[in-house]
């Protein structure tokens, strides 16, 4: 044994980066842990900044890669795309776990800040609603409250301006079991999507002859999946609201529990689950 300290450097490991850079540098650390302001002495505010800022940068990643799905699904790079639909799974099952940790702050810690929020709620997400409008989830209202933030507004309208990611898996679907495109519905793409009976039609034939579309099984599989996870998430935030406020009104003036068990009932691949009542 030895009394001397033990040193990475004297194995090689660079220890001066005053000119290169480092971990902090890369990660641009000064910025994003100065992105930290409570607005009251409230011990536990500091939770719910970080629960949601950390919240948003998973939903980040999840636009990255939906993105990045539907542009590979369009090329047919389906193997590649899978991938991408997998980690959107796992994105959202890490979301899911951060529920625990906020479930630690109680109704008396959130009351001595609440007040500090004025009306700003998760409701006005943006990264949460370009999700629901990639994945099929589309209610042209939910523009209104991004209104006032043109960069933002456009963004949105784009997205429910184009088929949505499970728009481009139906017309997958219908080339792949049809032979062609010309039977494909039209995009839902001002309303939240919902069950047609031709594309319900066409998820049994695969699911009825796995071996032969394999592929689209997969496919399916995985958007099951992915709608899995999400309704979770959405259950969880369900029961965390209400663990700590009950049936208060939301800071952004939704019912609360209320609103939030509603969108419980909202499906994203609905033709993926009801076809299972078929087989």
């Amino acid at each position: 044994m030895t009394s001397q300290p033990y040193d990475p450097g004297a194995e090689g490991a660079r220890m001066s980066y005053a000119d290169a850079m480092s971990y902090g540098d890369y990660l641009h650390l000064d910025t994003l842990l100065a992105q930290q302001h409570p607005l009251s002495d409230a011990h536990d505010e500091m939770l719910f900044i970080i629960q949601h800022q950390t919240s948003e940068l998973w939903m980040k990643l999840a636009i990255h890669e939906l993105s990045a799905a539907r542009a590979a699904l369009h090329e047919g790079a389906i193997a590649p795309m899978f991938k991408m639909l997998a980690r959107v799974s796992r994105i959202f099952e890490q979301l899911n776990s951060a529920w625990d940790v906020l479930r630690t702050m109680t109704p008396a810690d959130y009351t001595r800040f609440r007040a500090a929020l004025g009306p700003s709620s998760g409701f006005q997400s943006h990264q949460y609603r370009l999700i629901e409008f990639v994945l099929g989830n589309r209610n042209p209202n939910m523009l209104k409250p991004h209104a006032h933030h043109a960069e933002v507004h456009r963004l949105l309208a784009e997205e429910l301006a184009r088929p949505s990611f499970y728009d481009e898996v139906v017309r997958l679907l219908f080339r792949t079991i049809d032979g062609h495109e010309d039977s494909v519905p039209a995009p839902q793409l001002d309303a939240p999507h919902e069950a047609v009976p031709a594309i319900q039609a066409r998820w049994k034939q695969v699911y009825e002859n796995t071996e032969t579309y394999w592929t689209l099984y997969e496919l399916g599989e995985k958007l099951v999946d992915l709608e899995d996870y999400f309704r979770r998430w959405r259950f969880n935030h369900v029961t965390t609201v209400e663990r700590v406020i009950g049936n208060k009104r939301g800071t952004g003036g939704t019912s609360g529990v209320k609103y939030l068990r509603r969108m419980l009932d909202v499906e994203l691949f609905p033709e993926l689950w009801h076809v299972r009542g078929e087989l």
